[in-house]
C-alpha cells in the first residue's frame, strides 16, 4: 500500500492519499473521501476509520483531508471547506482517471458525517457519490442520541448544554448509505429506515455479528480518565451487530451497524472496518464517470 502527501495548490493545504502500490494502468478502483469529526484532523481520522488497510486488498483510493482551523475548533465550514473537497475530488480524478474510479463514496466521522450529507445535496457531489458511510455522524432516519451525550469538559472548561442535532436531511440523489454508532451513543435502533423504504427494500434483516479480538487504534486522548461511555473509552476488542435490507432498487446498500458496548470516539476494530470496506466496494456505482462524461460533452 502505498501513502502520500497530495498538495491543492488552489488552497495551500494538503491531504492525505492511500492507495494500491501495484496498480495497473486501466485497473479500477473504489474512490473514498473520509472526512474527520469537529475537533479533530485528517491523521486521526485516518486511523479511526483506518480503510487504508484495505486498500491494495479492495482495491481502494483513500483521501482525508484536514478542516481548516476554525474557531472555537476544528471543523467543516462550507465557506472555508467545501472549494477544497471538490479540489481533492479532482485531484484524485485527475491522478487516476475518471474511467478508472468505479464508484465514489463519502465517510465522515460526527461532524464529518453531518457535512457528507450536506456535500450530496450539493449538484457537484450529488452527481458523482454513489453513497455515504456515517461513521456516528446522524442516521438517514431516526436515532436518538443517548441522555447526557456529548464531550465531557475538560479541567476549566464549563460544563457544555448536551448537543442537540436535527435528523439529517434525506437527499434527494440516488445513493447507498451505511450508517455505524456505538451501542452506547443512542437510546436504541429503530427497526426500519426510511433510506431503505425509498428504494422498496424489504425488512431489515440481522447478518452475523462481526467479532474483533484487536482494538481499534484511537480514542479521545484529551478526555483519558475522564470520559464516559456515550463518549468513548479506551480501544477494546469487540463485537458489531450487522444489519441489511435486502432487495433494494438499483442494487442500493441499506445498513446499520452497532458496536456494541462503544461509544463516539473508539476508533474502529479491524473486523468491522473491513466489513463496512466490503459493503462499500460491493455497492453500485459509476456516477462519476457518468458526470465526468458529461462534462467532456460540454
Amino acid at each position: 500500500m502505498a501513502k502520500e502527501d497530495l498538495f491543492d495548490g488552489a488552497t495551500g493545504r494538503k491531504f492525505y492519499l492511500d492507495y494500491p502500490d501495484d496498480l495497473d494502468a486501466s485497473e479500477p478502483v473504489a474512490f473514498l473521501l473520509s472526512l474527520h469529526g469537529a475537533g479533530s484532523f485528517g491523521a486521526w481520522q485516518r486511523l479511526y476509520f483506518p480503510a487504508h488497510d484495505y486498500a491494495t486488498s479492495h482495491r481502494m483510493v483513500i483521501a482525508t483531508p484536514t478542516a481548516a482551523t476554525g474557531d472555537p475548533m476544528r471543523r467543516w465550514v462550507p465557506e472555508a471547506d467545501d472549494d477544497h473537497l471538490r479540489n481533492v475530488v479532482e485531484l484524485v480524478v485527475g491522478r487516476f482517471g475518471p474511467g478508472r474510479i468505479g464508484s465514489f463514496w463519502l465517510a465522515g466521522h460526527s461532524q464529518g458525517g453531518l457535512t457528507a450529507n450536506r456535500l450530496v445535496t450539493q449538484d457537484y457531489f450529488a452527481d458523482r457519490v454513489d453513497g455515504y458511510l456515517s461513521l456516528s455522524g446522524g442516521r438517514l432516519g431516526p436515532a436518538e442520541h443517548a441522555p447526557g451525550f456529548g464531550p465531557p469538559p475538560l479541567p476549566g472548561e464549563p460544563a457544555r448544554p448536551r448537543p442537540r442535532f436535527a435528523p439529517p436531511q434525506l437527499p434527494e440523489t440516488d445513493l447507498s448509505f451505511i450508517f455505524t454508532v456505538g451501542e452506547r451513543e443512542i437510546v436504541s435502533l429503530p427497526e426500519t429506515s426510511p433510506w431503505a423504504e425509498k428504494y422498496g427494500a424489504g425488512p431489515r434483516l440481522r447478518l452475523p455479528d462481526v467479532v474483533d479480538t484487536e482494538p481499534g487504534q484511537v480514542y479521545d486522548k484529551l478526555r483519558e480518565g475522564r470520559s464516559s461511555p456515550a463518549w468513548g473509552l479506551l480501544p477494546r476488542p469487540g463485537t458489531a451487530v450487522v444489519y441489511s435490507y435486502p432487495g433494494a432498487r438499483q442494487g442500493r446498500v441499506t445498513a446499520d451497524v452497532v458496536r456494541l458496548d462503544k461509544g463516539h470516539t473508539e476508533g474502529l476494530e479491524p473486523h468491522v472496518t473491513r466489513t463496512l470496506v466490503e459493503m462499500i466496494t460491493g455497492a453500485p456505482g459509476g456516477k462519476l464517470r457518468a458526470a465526468t462524461g458529461r462534462a467532456a460533452d460540454h
